[in-house]
């Protein structure tokens, strides 16, 4: 792979959105351009550099512009198809790798992948008709969760499925998102808390991970951030091992995002993985030596991994969710910003939609319970309408 040269170096992000600009900040600040390819100009991250390839990646010529530009490339997203990816890998260094985005992208073989390593998972099931998704809630009970095993992301393509009648109802529901598309069932669990760990794998085999944090979902949208969870040593420390081991599962490269339940029984089972930066590890930025962004390039550049050590006892992140559809630039900065300790990320999106992440909160303190009543404040001071 090509050398990283300090100033002489360009990264190559595949994705425009917010991952890819907050990982666009911290190329620039290493001394490396930013070369950004989407499906449309002036996305969040194509903004802030005039490599910025709007054709997207599913136009050839537009991609081998990128590629060309790019000294080493990472992704923002997992929707990218891996054939695109072994194309890249052709001419330029690439990570994740094809290999990896093959076992992560469908969620059946990724769930097939762990178990296939001994990493517990929930229960699940490739669904194909109605009658297969009957025997699942008779052999696992209702309710459980209907999945597109690809393109799904925070609560789309789910539905959750309660009784035998409701299985239509789910069935109809993705044949209108998409005739023929390939589903899965898994089962219901009951969950203490849900929790996730960002874990780091460098292209040289070094790795690192993140303190394991806990996760609040809004609508099946990461809502707030804990870090670090307030369990006891054993079951953060489990959850970083099994984090470390779902990224070796799949010879992963680059930054993971790996999210779990935290049974009733004190279990804990891998819910997914996300190949990529991750709303999880966004208090990275502010509580962390080295943030997740950080990271990643490090990783896949093949450069030493930076600590992963919180500066602070604790730290709290909450998610700014659109509340209006229009203008994406908020009311109440002024306000919010009256609350020194809360630091602000907007995402630079062209509008705001309800219920779309259109940036997040941070603090840090010595105190949890302080970081989290300011960061909540913070947040409610933060409206689109």
């Amino acid at each position: 792979m090509n050398k990283y040269k300090e100033g002489a170096d360009i990264l190559g992000v595949l994705g425009g959105g917010q991952l890819a600009k907050m990982i666009g900040f911290e190329a620039y600040r290493l001394g490396l351009g930013l070369a950004v390819i989407e499906n449309g100009y002036d996305s969040p991250a194509g903004m802030m550099t005039k490599n910025d390839f709007g054709k997207g990646w599913n136009d050839l010529g537009e991609l081998d512009k990128f590629i060309a530009k790019s000294t080493f490339i990472t992704l923002e997203n997992e929707f990218i198809d891996p054939d695109v990816i072994s194309y890249i890998e052709q001419k330029k260094p690439v990570f994740p790798s094809s290999d990896t985005l093959r076992l992560v992208r469908d969620k059946y073989i990724q769930k097939e992948t762990f178990r296939n390593k001994g990493i517990p998972t929930t229960e699940y099931a490739r669904i194909s008709n109605k009658e297969e998704a009957k025997e699942f809630g008779i052999k696992h009970g209702y309710p459980f969760v209907m999945k597109a095993r690809e393109l799904g992301y925070d609560g789309y393509g789910n539905r959750t499925v309660t009784d035998e009648k409701s299985v239509s109802e789910a069935f109809s529901y993705f044949e209108k998102k998409k005739p023929g598309i390939d589903l899965m069932a898994e089962a219901f669990v009951k969950f203490r808390k849900e929790l996730a760990v960002m874990a780091v794998r460098s292209s040289s085999g070094e790795e690192k991970v993140y303190p394991c944090v806990e996760t609040e979902q809004k609508q099946h949208i990461c809502n707030i951030v804990t870090a670090p969870s307030v369990d006891n040593k054993e079951i953060r420390q489990k959850a970083q091992e099994m984090a470390l081991s779902c990224v070796r599962s799949i010879n992963g490269v680059g930054i993971f995002g790996v999210e779990f339940f935290l049974t009733e029984e004190g279990n804990l089972l891998v819910n997914e993985i996300a190949p990529r930066p991750h709303n999880s590890g966004h208090y990275t930025i502010e509580a962390c030596h080295t943030s997740q962004f950080e990271n990643c390039i490090r990783a896949v550049a093949g450069l030493p991994l930076g600590s992963t050590e919180m500066k602070m006892s604790s730290a709290t992140m909450v998610n700014l969710l659109g509340d209006a559809e229009g203008n994406s630039v908020p009311n109440g900065i002024k306000s919010m910003m009256q609350l020194t300790d809360a630091k602000l990320h907007l995402y630079g999106k062209s509008e705001s939609r309800v219920g779309r992440k259109m940036g997040h909160i941070t603090v840090v303190s010595d105190n949890g319970n302080d970081s989290r009543q300011t960061c909540q404040e913070a947040a409610n001071r933060i409206s689109w309408k």
